[in-house]
């Protein structure tokens, strides 16, 4: 086997659970993780339901770097910079000197979409996608008493419900006239609302955010509704985009992610995306299930035993203690409708196809107990 190493760049969970993986098959072969960050494991899920917990940055970090090379076995070079991967003469150039890999595996991450805001406050609107970004956040929210949120959809309502239990102010704004308007139907975004109000969470649906505006330590939002909101600290959590710039530029195809088979190979024979970063086949999948699938197939490829990369049903918990809601969405483009049932205590949504087939399903509140008997359904027809 070859000894050139193989070299993983991103330390998220795609990063270190292909790795992990990889060393259960191969304990010989070097492996090298670059991280753009200080390389420690977290779980990134927790930065939306950490305040409510009184988690620290720090507290939410499971194992340093230093720990997580020597239990795997593998060597982790933090804060370094990838400028460029050559992908014919397979070496990557880090922190400006030349790396020569044997597979080369892209576990990139994403970057918060930005909006292309107007306002003397519009550079200091934070986002959260990292550990880094949550001790900010943590730090400019201390002592303050409101927020706004940009953004209803998954991590948007997470943080909404999250910070209104920690005692702030929220107000969320979002362009859409529902809740999780990519995950839900209109009658089950209603409840989630319903019950996010009752906790104290105030929406703005169907209205943009313009104009972001600072003074005396306070942001004020113009919205296309010409409403005003007033806030101490605005965060931004309207959506992540893979990060391609870097395959783009090596000549590794992209599309909204970079373009992998089912093997996760990219046009490249020996260098393979997964995560966030990836689309497998037409479908970027940013959740846990996914990517700890997708990682459990590359290492077999890896270490020369070719494995497909297959998605059993994924149901996705939302970590919205006000209302209890797991979602699995339909894949985009199926050919279905909800069919709906509603109570005061839950609603559960079934998305089927016209020949009844299930599809996917979201469930809230008291129907989430129906979750286990909907996944197998959907296991069944996978």
């Amino acid at each position: 086997m070859s000894q050139q190493p193989v070299v993983i760049i991103g330390s998220g969970l795609a990063g270190y659970t292909v790795a992990r993986e990889f060393r259960k098959l191969d304990a010989e072969t070097p492996v090298v993780m670059l991280s753009q960050d200080h390389g420690g494991f977290y779980s990134k899920p927790m930065l939306s339901n950490a305040f409510a917990q009184k988690k620290s940055a720090d507290a939410l970090l499971m194992k340093d770097a230093a720990k997580m090379a020597a239990e795997i076995k593998i060597e982790v070079r933090s804060n370094v910079t990838v400028s460029e991967i050559d992908a014919q003469s397979r070496q990557i150039i880090v922190n400006g000197t030349a790396l020569k890999f044997g597979k080369l595996v892209l576990a990139l991450g994403a970057d918060p979409i930005r909006l292309p805001l107007q306002g003397t406050g519009a550079a200091s609107v934070l986002s959260v996608n990292d550990l880094d970004d949550y001790r900010r956040f943590r730090t400019a929210i201390e002592g303050r008493k409101s927020i706004a949120i940009l953004g209803a959809g998954l991590i948007g309502c997470e943080f909404a419900n999250d910070l209104v239990n920690a005692g702030y102010q929220v107000q969320v704004i979002d362009l859409a006239p529902q809740l999780l308007g990519r995950l839900l139907p209109l009658q089950s975004a209603a409840f989630i609302q319903g019950k996010l109000e009752q906790e104290g969470v105030v929406f703005h649906l169907g209205a943009t955010t313009q104009q972001v505006e600072y003074q005396d330590q306070r942001y004020t939002l113009t919205l296309s509704t010409g409403e005003h909101i007033v806030a101490d600290v605005v965060l931004s959590a309207v959506g992540l985009k893979p990060r391609t710039a870097l395959a783009a530029a090596a000549g590794i195809k992209t599309n909204r992610g970079i373009v992998v088979n089912n093997f996760l190979q990219t046009n490249f024979d020996d260098i393979y995306a997964l995560g966030d970063c990836a689309e497998v086949e037409g479908r970027v999948l940013p959740f846990v299930m996914p990517i700890m699938q997708a990682a459990r197939a590359l290492a077999p490829t890896l270490s020369g035993n070719a494995t497909p990369v297959h998605y059993p049903a994924m149901p996705v918990a939302v970590k919205t203690p006000a209302c209890p809601t797991v979602v699995a969405p339909p894949d985009a483009g199926a050919q279905g409708e909800w069919k709906v049932e509603g109570t005061l205590e839950g609603v559960k949504a079934q998305f089927q196809h016209t020949s009844g087939q299930l599809l996917g399903f979201a469930l809230m509140g008291a129907a989430v107990k129906e979750k286990s008997e909907l996944t197998q359904q959907l296991a069944a027809l996978s």
